[in-house]
């Protein structure tokens, strides 16, 4: 997996959540990423890859999106922001979108769910939920 210029030996097999709306089918798969993580400081360091298909009939753009990062403490995190990465992509019918982000948490497991906001061809606006996914280190199935 390649996040931003670097490139990681994923240590962790992929956990992998799904969702499908009417008009979009949106899927996380979450490694850990070991040679990031500093659990003896508290630092789990988590990398995902969100797809984002286009399954409905028109096209539409990615303009915002608002993630809820919850810890195993239960310390909550909300972020916000325009498009993904950088991008307020486009995306049409049959094309799938794909980005890779991180996610650091001081606890070794956590989830991460959200929704991004999209405006269609005709100018309507809609939100797309992203169903809560779980960022769980190896170290915590033990």
């Amino acid at each position: 997996m390649t996040f931003g210029n670097l490139e990681f030996i994923l240590d962790f097999t992929m956990a992998m959540q799904k969702t499908t709306t009417p008009d979009f089918q949106v899927t996380a798969k979450v490694v850990y990423v070991e040679s990031e993580s500093r659990p003896e400081e508290g630092y789990y360091f988590f990398a995902y890859k969100i797809s984002i298909k286009n399954v409905g009939h028109s096209t539409a753009q990615l303009m915002s999106r608002h993630w809820e990062i919850t810890d195993a403490d239960g310390k909550k995190e909300d972020v916000r922001g325009p498009g993904v990465v950088g991008l307020q992509p486009k995306i049409q019918p049959g094309q799938t979108f794909e980005y890779d982000s991180a996610c650091p948490l001081n606890t070794s497991t956590g989830s991460m769910k959200g929704r991004y906001h999209f405006v269609a061809e005709g100018g309507e606006s809609f939100t797309v939920e992203v169903p809560e996914f779980y960022l769980i280190a190896p170290t915590a199935l033990h």
